[in-house]
């Protein structure tokens, strides 16, 4: 079904395609025949961060940044859903145009620039859902007026606002669309902040009576000296999670596309190498009780494995969900799955 529609969302401006897109899940999800889309994946469970998952394969934050969608996006067989990015005040992002396909190579440009109705709007979206299939993700930022030496107020408000309603909470510091954001990754500004977060993570459990697990999410423009100084950081100070990575500032790999001028983040198949490769070198800095996700570039259920195989517990897709359509989630779950249950690594092929 997605193989006929996606020729005329295509012929739309990428982000009014996108609107659609969700309205049309919407109406699916309202008339219970999400099935015409194609066949839920067979369960998986998973148990990460504490959590348990029905299969390993998630929806990236980006796509559904108000939660307004919930019940649709988990119909379509996530085993889980991250929602956001959400700031404390309702902002109307980058002007438009702000989001590019780049069809050829499988790949988007986006400088959406944290486009949402505020925190609270969230708030009453995810009130609004019905019936959670798989853990709730919701990936949180500040607004971009906030200077960064006030970004931990942000961040704090959407911390405390949100923390009863997620099963899991992502601080997002690495969207390249906000001005200055990604500097809070340098190594002294990532302790300051995760500490004040890690420290009011243990009071709002105490007081809600659950802990709610927190991961962060980098970007793949790092240095290795970098990926390194934010490991020994997010060791040291226990999160419970790593997401690897955001989009990239980087047009190497699709330079000869005339869209690649264009300013913003690229996601998809460009993206797959090189978020990888940061996401392996986590894993081997990172204590082995720190568990990864694995996103970026993820176009079959092979990328999937690769992530997997790098070292990720989880995987994430957005970009490929656009290109792919739902059958990328039953693909990555199947993968997943064989990888899993081969007798031996000697039966697996090269990765």
């Amino acid at each position: 079904m997605y193989g006929l529609l996606r020729p005329l969302l295509f012929g739309l401006e990428a982000e009014r395609a996108h609107l659609l897109g969700l309205r049309g899940l919407d109406a699916l999800q309202r008339l219970h025949a999400g099935a015409v889309l194609g066949p839920r994946p067979r369960p998986f469970p998973s148990r990460v961060l504490g959590l348990q998952f029905p299969n390993p394969v998630g929806l990236a934050a980006g796509l559904d940044k108000n939660g307004a969608h919930i019940d649709a996006l988990f119909g379509l067989g996530f085993g889980f859903v991250e929602i956001g990015t959400v700031t404390p005040r309702p902002q109307a992002g980058n002007p438009t145009p702000r989001m590019f396909r780049l069809p050829r190579h499988r790949a988007l440009i986006n400088r959406l620039g944290f486009n949402n109705e505020g925190v609270d709007a969230l708030v009453r979206n995810v009130g609004r859902a019905r019936a959670r299939k798989g853990p709730l993700g919701i990936n949180i930022g500040k607004n971009k007026d906030t200077p960064n030496e006030d970004a931990e107020r942000d961040y704090l408000h959407c911390l405390e606002r949100v923390y009863p309603l997620a099963d899991y909470i992502t601080v997002n510091i690495s969207s390249p669309n906000t001005a200055g954001l990604r500097e809070l990754q340098e190594e002294q500004a990532l302790r300051r902040l995760v500490s004040t977060l890690r420290e009011a993570q243990e009071r709002l459990g105490a007081q809600h009576g659950k802990r709610v697990p927190m991961l962060v999410k980098i970007a793949p423009d790092l240095s290795d000296e970098d990926v390194h100084a934010c490991a020994r950081v997010l060791g040291d100070l226990q999160v419970d999670g790593v997401i690897a990575t955001n989009t990239t500032v980087s047009r190497i790999s699709v330079q000869d596309d005339p869209l690649s001028r264009e300013t913003g983040g690229l996601s998809g198949e460009p993206l797959m190498n090189k978020s990888t490769a940061v996401l392996r070198m986590l894993r081997t800095r990172l204590p082995e009780a720190i568990p990864l996700v694995g996103v970026g570039g993820i176009l079959s259920g092979a990328d999937a494995v690769k992530k997997m195989a790098a070292g990720a517990s989880l995987v994430q897709v957005y970009t490929g969900l656009i290109y792919r359509g739902p059958a990328l989630i039953g693909d990555c779950v199947e993968a997943i799955r064989r990888r899993k249950e081969a007798p031996s690594r000697g039966n697996l092929p090269n990765l």
